[in-house]
């Protein structure tokens, strides 16, 4: 699953903790961590959020492309 190292080289390339993201997303520190390790699937609406917040394409996110935009 593409989307765990992404969600977490996007997050560490930004020196950002993971609640720092939760606070972001509006999720306590623990939900993100499920997502980010992925014990728990990722809702869209975190999906679409998270991209827009790095300024990533979903494609990127989800490991279709290598291209960020």
């Amino acid at each position: 699953m593409y989307f765990k190292k992404r969600m977490r080289d996007l997050r560490e390339d930004r020196d950002l903790k993971q609640e720092d993201v939760a606070k972001i997303l509006n999720i306590t520190r623990q939900q993100y961590q499920l997502y980010e390790s992925g014990k728990r699937k990722l809702p869209i609406d975190l999906l679409i959020a998270l991209c827009e917040f790095y300024n990533v394409s979903s494609d990127y996110m989800l490991g279709f492309t290598d291209t960020l935009k």
